[in-house]
């Protein structure tokens, strides 16, 4: 096989859980292929430089095998080469309240104190 359009490639590697997901990450503008936005439709072939925007992620991928029916782990970590940055650390959120496990139901001064958190 040549080519194989841009979200089925997607989905095959296991980058999207679903082609559907796949799909809108196109029309959204999430995914360009060689530079420019790409549709769902737009092929894909050995060679080509995707960039996909993913959770927060910015990867950059370049197609080696163009795959078009979803396989294995190993198989699709193979038919691609990862040129992405390593994935930035995540900032642990601090808690400032912190309530025991079994403590039961929290208090009037507990939910407040909650709430401030949340906000």
């Amino acid at each position: 096989m040549e080519d194989t359009r841009a979200d089925q490639w997607l989905w095959a590697v296991r980058l999207y859980k679903t082609r559907s997901a796949a799909t809108e990450a196109c029309r959204g503008g999430h995914v360009r292929v060689n530079g420019s936005p790409a549709k769902a439709a737009t092929p894909v072939r050995a060679g080509d430089q995707l960039e996909v925007q993913l959770h927060g992620w910015k990867r950059a991928l370049e197609v080696v095998e163009p795959i078009y029916k979803r396989v294995g782990a190993p198989a699709a970590a193979a038919a691609y080469i990862d040129h992405s940055p390593p994935r930035p650390a995540q900032e642990e959120a601090v808690s400032v309240f912190v309530r025991e496990v079994g403590a039961g139901r929290p208090t009037k001064r507990d939910r407040r104190r909650l709430d401030r958190f949340r906000t």
